[in-house]
């Protein structure tokens, strides 16, 4: 059983799909392991770490060729893949929406691609899924990144000149990115408050010292631990609920994104117009189409005074703990199933079938297959 772990050539993109430990730990479940020349760098981590774990260092064609899995953080190019066996798999975070082309490719090449932010939310899939890791990273670099642009302290200051007031801090989506928001603008000593669709998550927001901001009419649920979209009527009271609510705020952080849809919009013009000059907007939705009116993915843009930033790719950021993160993903995922007899993972149905995109040269994810 080979595992091949490939350099990645999206731009911007840092994080590597396996670290020494990772390639350690499939060692000793009797795989072997090619890393691509150089996958690490970026994440720093060297080829020499790497063959010090273990591993085989080779250039792309030596790392694919013979793979039975193939290990990523973004899905690879299918032009890159020359050499490629039918019937290996790609485990990766694949955008099987955004890029549907692609996910073709993989079919025509006749191998097994496993989207894993399709991972399921269930309690034994919690070690595995790929979204939760990152966008925890995400929401904490959000405020961080906040605090950088914003021109005042977070926490209240009282000194012999005066007293400086805590910033005010605004999370909008109350997720993993939405959580670790919260309890990071916390700990900066912001004054936090929180919103969503879901009234059960007030108690989380209150959980961490913030004010949860509610309308009982407002609740969504949607399936697997998201939000559903709202109807227009929904809609036209969460917009009145948050212009009573931003204009007061200083930061405001959204993190609001349906699966397989466009991120809602959660801030118009009209609410931005009304925030105070020198404010700091940063919509972590911003490549899915952004929450915030105006936002454009990885830019800083400056509307009424208020600055608003096009997250991208946050977890790149900070390649070397999300790589660790996504790494261990892919591990839990792949030994969970690891076969002693046969050497090799065998996906069971409930997982298998929810992340499995291609097979046998088509597409057989029933979600991508319904969209």
């Amino acid at each position: 059983m080979k595992i091949a772990v490939l350099k990645e050539l999206a731009n911007g993109e840092a994080r590597v799909s396996a670290t020494p430990e990772t390639v350690k730990k499939f060692a000793k479940l009797g795989a072997s392991i090619t890393v691509e020349k150089g996958a690490g760098e970026s994440a720093s981590i060297s080829d020499a770490e790497f063959e010090e774990a273990g591993a085989t260092v080779a250039e792309r064609a030596g790392t694919i060729k013979d793979a039975d899995i193939i290990l990523g953080i973004q899905g690879p190019d299918p032009k890159s893949l020359k050499g490629i066996k039918k019937g290996a798999w790609i485990a990766a975070s694949l955008n099987p929406f955004g890029e549907r082309d692609r996910v073709d490719a993989y079919a025509k090449l006749g191998v097994e691609a496993l989207a894993m932010e399709f991972m399921p939310r269930i309690t034994r899939a919690q070690s595995m899924d790929i979204l939760s890791s990152q966008s925890n990273l995400s929401g904490y670099k959000a405020v961080v990144l906040a605090g950088a642009e914003y021109g005042r302290a977070f926490p209240m200051m009282m000194t012999a000149a005066g007293t400086v007031n805590a910033a005010k801090c605004f999370v909008m989506g109350v997720g993993v990115a939405g959580l670790q928001a919260i309890a990071t603008a916390r700990r900066l000593g912001a004054q936090v408050s929180a919103t969503d669709v879901r009234p059960e998550t007030a108690e989380q927001i209150e959980s961490l010292g913030a004010k949860p901001i509610f309308d009982d009419d407002l609740a969504s649920d949607g399936e697997g631990g998201y939000a559903a979209e709202l109807t227009d009527e929904q809609k036209t009271k969460q917009a009145e609920l948050v212009s009573n609510h931003i204009s007061k705020q200083d930061i405001v952080i959204t993190t609001a994104l349906i699966p397989g849809r466009p991120a809602p919009r959660l801030v118009s013009d009209a609410q931005i117009a009304t925030m105070k000059a020198g404010s700091v907007i940063v919509d972590l939705a911003a490549e899915q189409g952004g929450n915030v009116e105006g936002a454009v993915s990885g830019e800083t843009v400056v509307k009424h005074g208020v600055k608003i930033i096009g997250a991208k790719n946050m977890p790149a950021t900070m390649a070397a703990d999300s790589s660790a993160l996504f790494a261990r993903n892919h591990y839990n995922f792949l030994s969970a199933f690891w076969d002693e007899e046969t050497g090799k993972p065998v996906l069971d149905e409930e997982i298998g079938d929810a992340i499995r995109l291609t097979k046998d040269g088509a597409v057989v994810n029933e979600r991508l297959l319904a969209n």
